[in-house]
């Protein structure tokens, strides 16, 4: 989650479609190291939990 600050969390990353989806991938590949006992529809809402809270 250290590059999602340094690189992607730039002014004004919310105005900007191409910097959103970035932030969103940045959490979703950093979630994807969950333990596999995580069904699709728990990562799928704990990607969303995160993204909101950024």
């Amino acid at each position: 989650m250290l590059s999602l600050k340094q690189e992607k969390l730039v002014l004004d990353w919310r105005r900007r479609q191409q910097s959103k989806a970035a932030v969103k991938m940045a959490i979703e590949e950093a979630l994807d190291h969950l333990p596999e006992s995580y069904s699709t529809e728990t990562y799928q809402r704990k990607c969303q939990e995160a993204y909101q809270h950024v």
